[in-house]
């Protein structure tokens, strides 16, 4: 044991490690103040934050199987040469504790008004069924709650599995085969889950042409820093490609995100919209340009953005109210009431009650 845990000193990838850390924390930071500011998080996909949750999750796992020789020098080395040792785990844990506080943001901060959706059947005698008034989870916010559940799951099997494969690892500093098998698994599925990660966010993007919640100033610090981040991964002892490749991938696909929000942030003001679709306020000389074209005597407003959607109850009372017929105007007319109006057009009267005055 002794000599086995010999301090291993590197100062370089401790510095990196140390800087790495503060920009990991820093660098989440405008993500999580945006959504929670714009108290919206529309614009994210929950597969995005699905397949980053496991991948991280994954990847911080996977380091400390390579690592855990490095753990268990903990009970005969320095409280410094501890942190120093264990330094590459933390970092992959803070960057899943700051990832996954995105998913639990986005449920927090879900859009209301994409959260449920009304019937509006019509009842056997034309009014609405009381089936209409009943609210229903909208089919994303269902997917939502769904893999919200599978992250949380997931996390507590690897859990499981890794500490129950360490507690029956032998005494000694090798590991067994099993441990060494797991520890593959651990980072080739967080390889192929960052890999897939930012294919639904960056279609989901495409597809809504707006940035939404998603923060720039994050991409731009993160984009350049995955390169740092699989430096520093890489000159930790006890690690392989199986421990850095997941972040050598999420970093590319990460910039080509950061590419196609900053084309929608361009686009957009040209259109004079905010990130969420909204129109923002005219300048001087320039007359305002709203995004849908409505019909001004619409009795609903239509609204874009985070406050996308018409109320429903209120549609659909404003949709019954105009329905209703008004009175018959001739309800009082006698013999003398022509049959045709002045104007040639024909009466209001039914047929039948036409023919009754002839």
């Amino acid at each position: 044991m002794s000599n086995t845990c010999v301090p291993h000193h590197d100062y370089t990838a401790n510095t990196l490690t140390a800087l790495l850390c503060a920009g990991i924390t820093i660098s989440y930071l405008p993500q999580h103040r945006r959504i929670i500011e714009a108290r919206s998080s529309e614009g994210f996909s929950p597969w995005f934050l699905l397949l980053g949750s496991t991948s991280s999750a994954s990847g911080m796992l996977n380091i400390v199987v390579m690592q855990w020789n490095l753990v268990k020098c903990c009970r005969v080395l320095s409280a410094g040469a501890c942190i120093e040792s264990t330094a590459g785990i933390f970092q992959l844990a803070l960057q899943w504790f700051m990832f996954t506080l995105i998913l639990v943001l986005y449920m927090m901060y879900y859009p209301p008004h994409m959260k449920f959706a009304q019937l509006s059947l019509d009842g056997h005698e034309g009014t609405i069924s009381q089936q209409a008034k009943k609210r229903v989870r909208s089919a994303e916010w269902q997917l939502s709650i769904i893999l919200s559940w599978a992250v949380f799951i997931h996390f507590l099997f690897i859990i499981f599995v890794t500490f129950l494969l360490i507690s029956t690892n032998p005494t000694g500093m090798q590991r067994s085969r099993h441990l060494s098998l797991w520890a593959t698994f651990l980072g080739v599925s967080s390889a192929i889950l960052a890999g897939l990660q930012y294919l639904p966010q960056l279609v989901h993007t495409y597809r809504l042409k707006l940035v939404g919640a998603l923060s720039i100033k994050m991409m731009l610090m993160q984009s350049p820093g995955a390169i740092a981040m699989v430096l520093s991964i890489a000159l930790r002892p006890d690690t392989n490609w199986t421990t850095w490749l997941p972040y050598a991938v999420a970093g590319v696909l990460q910039g080509t995100l950061l590419i196609m929000c900053l084309f929608w942030r361009t686009r957009q003001r040209k259109l004079g919209i905010d990130d969420f679709g909204n129109t923002l306020e005219p300048q001087e000389g320039s007359p305002p340009a709203p995004l849908i074209e409505s019909d001004s005597d619409s009795p609903v407003e239509i609204v874009r953005g985070r406050d996308e959607g018409i109320p429903v109850q209120h549609a659909v009372e404003v949709a019954t109210e105009s329905d209703v017929r008004a009175p018959e105007d001739g309800a009082d007319a006698g013999e003398q009431t022509p049959l045709l109006k002045k104007n040639g057009k024909d009466d209001k009267k039914s047929g039948i009650r036409r023919w009754l005055l002839l």
